[in-house]
């Protein structure tokens, strides 16, 4: 019997031994699984991230084609120079400084630290993300950076000095921008503003406020010192339509804007998941009724649809939908997006009446509807309520005593140095003659 209880004891230790050896093996492989699943998970949010930049990047080309269109031939040089500059300065200076500021670590009001922005350093790594996906982050927001400069070009088209035009661009990149986006997105990555730690936090998605009302109320400052185009008004107060000159043109740039949305909205969770095609759903839900609330109340009002109309309103539902496009219903967004189409009729409207010359509707397609969409989701959307309603209305109230009140000092002061307007002959000839030397259309009698 002694052989057998030896030959047992050792079974015993041998199944013992290999037992926890697999068992090591099999831990280590769920490991490595995870770790390799969490690294393809970084990887494709990082793809996802870039993609949605690289749309919002070719708003670039729909900003300039809307606003060359629908101005007039003989500056269309100059509003493609004006494009170009703000994602060529926007990008630099919103790396130089402005992703610090609106980012960096805050006390709610301004960010520090991250300036001349490098993912691979130890502050960033201590975000707990990875060196990619912080330099994905950092593509991302500079697109957004420059598409809240972009807003300004249209409402002073056809009578600003490009020399103006560069340094108020470069302020609202570096500056009013960021300090803003600090207060209400700062969080996302080291920051923590005052609007997203009110008791009922600030909610905008992707930017009804943030991006477009910054720019449309920096717009409307914009537009106020600058002053209305050579002939817009009569002596009787009677408002002189400028015709635009290409329609065409104007519908491709919606059209691209529309597409660059996709980047702009969805984008915006910056991770692989069943929210982004929700949030495209929305998204185009509430554009196509804003086109279609658009045209309707131009027929209405002017016994035509007008298709100009009609394009801005597809902007103006886009522009709405923007900060509450994942807490929408579908039915919601669409009543946002229709909303946001009457409203800009309207607004466009309201500033000629009062004399404010904005080309491209700039002013009541961004700042107007970009209010309107922050304060519906207090109104409209899964997170109603009086609580986020106020809360809502102070983060409306706050980016336009931002934007508009600095952008005014700022203007005001480009306007007592440097200057804002091109003479009266320059802006007769055109500012593509008198301030670049090059023309648009040679030999085009459209260009007079």
């Amino acid at each position: 019997m002694k052989p057998v209880r030896r030959f047992g004891w050792f079974s015993l230790t041998a199944v013992a031994v290999l037992y926890l050896t697999l068992g090591f093996m099999v831990n280590t492989a769920a490991a490595e699984e995870t770790d390799s699943l969490a690294t393809l998970r970084d990887e494709a949010n990082i793809l996802w991230t870039c993609l949605a930049a690289f749309l919002v990047f070719f708003m670039q080309a729909g900003f300039a084609m809307v606003e060359a269109g629908f101005t007039r031939a003989k500056n269309v040089c100059n509003i493609i120079m004006k494009n170009l500059m703000d994602i060529s300065l926007g990008s630099i200076i919103f790396w130089m400084f402005g992703f610090g500021l609106m980012f960096g670590i805050s006390s709610g009001w301004i960010g520090s630290g991250f300036f001349f922005f490098d993912a691979s350093s130890d502050a960033a790594k201590a975000t707990g993300n990875s060196e990619g996906f912080n330099w994905a982050f950092l593509i991302f927001q500079t697109v957004f950076c420059a598409t809240a400069a972009t807003i300004v070009s249209g409402a002073v088209a056809e009578r600003t000095k490009f020399s103006a035009y560069l340094v108020y661009s470069i302020i609202i990149c570096g500056f009013i921008y960021p300090i803003f986006g600090s207060w209400a997105w700062g969080g996302l990555f080291a920051g923590g503003g005052w609007l997203e730690n009110l008791s009922t936090p600030f909610l905008d998605f992707a930017g009804s406020t943030v991006v477009h009302s910054v720019g449309g109320w920096a717009a409307l400052a914009g537009a106020i010192v600058v002053g209305a185009r050579k002939g817009k008004y009569g002596e009787d107060g009677k408002v002189n339509p400028i015709p635009s000159h290409n329609i065409p043109m104007g519908a491709l740039g919606v059209f691209i804007l529309w597409l660059g949305w996709f980047g702009f909205n969805p984008g915006s969770t910056t991770a692989v998941g069943g929210d982004m095609a929700y949030i495209a759903v929305t998204t185009n839900l509430a554009a196509a009724a804003g086109a279609i609330g658009a045209g309707i109340l131009s027929w209405i009002l002017f016994k035509k649809p007008d298709p100009s109309l009609a394009l801005n309103g597809a902007l103006a539902g886009l522009v709405s939908i923007t900060a509450g496009c994942d807490v929408m219903t579908p039915a919601m967004a669409a009543l946002t997006g229709l909303v946001g189409g009457y409203l800009v009729v309207g607004s466009v409207i309201f500033f000629d009446n009062l004399k404010i010359d904005d080309p491209v509707g700039a002013i009541s397609v961004h700042g107007v509807c970009g209010a309107w969409g922050t304060l519906a989701i207090g109104l409209l959307s899964k997170e109603a309520g009086l609580a986020q309603l106020v809360s809502q209305l102070i983060g409306v109230f706050a980016g336009f005593v931002w934007a508009f009140g600095v952008s005014y000092v700022m203007f005001s002061l480009i306007k007592a140095t440097i200057g804002m307007r091109v003479e009266e002959e320059e802006e007769i000839e055109g500012l593509d003659r008198s301030e670049h030397g090059i023309v648009g259309y040679v030999g085009s009698t459209a260009f007079e």
